[in-house]
């Protein structure tokens, strides 16, 4: 579908052509009306930039307990699973909220749900700077993931709404590329601000920072091109209420939405629970790695994840057709590269480490590939809706995997035993409960794959492909 977002609304195509057809999607004479890719206005890049600097802010929050976990458990004299319980909350939380999002943003608009999202965030990092108790703290968290739920499926709408279809898929990846900027502030220069200004002085100023952002989508920002009427069409006032049931359960019925949902959840979360929250005190307590160094690996991580997700872009939009089996590569690797730490006798040697951190940095690139997926079979009027289930994936597995590791840690006693053997042991123990949801994730992918029809669909003829104006399948 060759054409501008703001020329004319998707068209809606029916579940069954989308789903075993790679070019089904594509409407009659399409190519014929547009012989070549048109280009895309400058100002829709503008909105991107406003709007991804919105979510770039809310993966920096979201993160900042990655190095700051070990200053917490001080501040708060907590344990380490209820260090877990911080993301775990903040990520039920997210979770919790996609679907009510989703909804929103089909009625309200993306603009003022980043308004939103941005002002919430702001207000819970400030209340995580002054509050002394373990519970408010908790509380705090909670609010930040309220906040940070707000904010990347309204970007996504953005660019829905902005850029030309085909080139959604690649923008989908270059939006969660220049988000995971905020990741790298949340390493080094965390930990530096940090040691420097303290916990009080680093948190408030976080809040500070997101204020001074606030003003890209309150003044920058557009839901759609003035000149164009809304892509998504705004309920009527007296519209019947059972059409939100109705559109979260037509969104779900949909094989492509479960498909998508399934891949976030077994793509996205090993490499979130490392970066989030374990895998700084991995390095440090169990590899024996300096504070220095494993500040580095995790700024790697996220650096190599860039790179990564631009390359998964320029795959999905030429070889659409490719996103299951690129989805399970991400799983292979990620599973194959932990395995092979773990089952490394006594500490990782330096290189294996990198492997692992490398093959961690697939899981963002490859977690994209499910809207991606979830996108190719649901109209736009229910796009926002579809986007929140999708996202509910990995945050759910990140969020089960975050607990459960603090769990096994507080079990074998590794973050206060007396011995680098036995820490190593005990972070070796816990760092084995991601391979039961990357099994479970794995199986339903392949069974959902079928029903989709993913692994039916005849590749696109040469021709097509290398035409301007051919459409990936998303």
């Amino acid at each position: 579908m060759d054409m501008h977002a703001h020329d004319q609304p998707l068209p809606t195509v029916p579940e069954t052509d989308s789903a075993t057809d790679p070019i089904a999607a594509v409407p009659p004479g399409a190519e014929r009306a547009h012989p070549v890719l048109p280009h895309t206005p400058m100002r829709a890049w503008i909105m991107w930039l406003g709007a991804v600097a919105v979510y770039l802010v809310a993966v920096f929050n979201r993160s900042s307990l990655g190095v700051a976990g070990l200053d917490a458990e001080h501040r708060f004299g907590i344990s380490a699973s209820a260090l877990s319980t911080f993301s775990m909350l903040q990520l039920l939380v997210y979770a919790g909220m996609q679907i009510p999002v989703g909804l929103l943003i089909d009625r309200l608009g993306p603009r003022r749900m980043l308004i939103s999202g941005l002002s919430v965030m702001c207000a819970a990092q400030a209340c995580f700077a002054a509050v002394p108790s373990f519970g408010l703290a908790l509380a705090a968290r909670g609010l930040l993931g309220c906040g940070d739920a707000m904010v990347f499926i309204s970007v996504l709408r953005i660019v829905a709404a902005w850029f030309p279809t085909r080139r959604v898929a690649l923008l989908t990846q270059l939006t969660s590329l220049t988000g995971a900027a905020g990741g790298i502030a949340s390493t080094w220069p965390l930990a530096w601000a940090l040691r420097t200004f303290g916990w009080s002085g680093t948190f408030l100023g976080i809040a500070g920072a997101g204020l001074c952002v606030l003003v890209l989508p309150t003044l920058v920002v557009r839901d759609t091109p003035e000149t164009a009427a809304p892509r998504v069409p705004r309920p009527r006032p007296d519209a019947p209420r059972v059409r939100v049931r109705t559109q979260m359960r037509e969104a779900w019925a949909r094989p492509h939405t479960r498909l998508g949902l399934w891949v976030h959840f077994t793509t996205g979360f090993p490499g979130a629970v490392f970066s989030l929250l374990w895998g700084y005190p991995f390095l440090v307590q169990g590899e024996g790695v300096d504070a220095g160094t494993a500040s580095g690996l995790l700024t790697l991580l996220i650096c190599a994840g860039m790179g990564i997700s631009f390359g998964f872009g320029v795959l999905l939009t030429h070889r659409p057709q490719q996103r299951i089996p690129y989805a399970l590569a991400v799983i292979g690797v990620t599973a194959g590269a932990l395995a092979a730490v773990l089952l490394w006798p006594g500490r990782a040697p330096g290189w294996l480490l990198v492997v692992l951190i490398c093959a961690y940095a697939t899981n963002g690139g490859g977690s994209m590939i499910a809207f991606d997926i979830a996108r190719s079979a649901n109209p736009p009027e229910s796009l926002g809706t579809a986007s929140g289930m999708v996202n509910v994936g990995a945050f759910i597995a990140s969020a089960i995997t975050l607990q459960a590791t603090g769990f096994l840690l507080d079990r074998t006693g590794a973050g206060h035993a007396l011995t680098a053997a036995a820490a190593l042991d005990g972070y070796k123990t816990a760092f084995c409960f991601p391979f039961v949801l990357l099994a479970l994730g794995t199986v339903q992918i392949l069974r959902l794959s079928r029903a989709a029809g993913e692994f039916t669909a005849a590749p696109r003829p040469r021709a097509l492909r290398r035409s301007p104006s051919a459409a990936p399948t998303s």
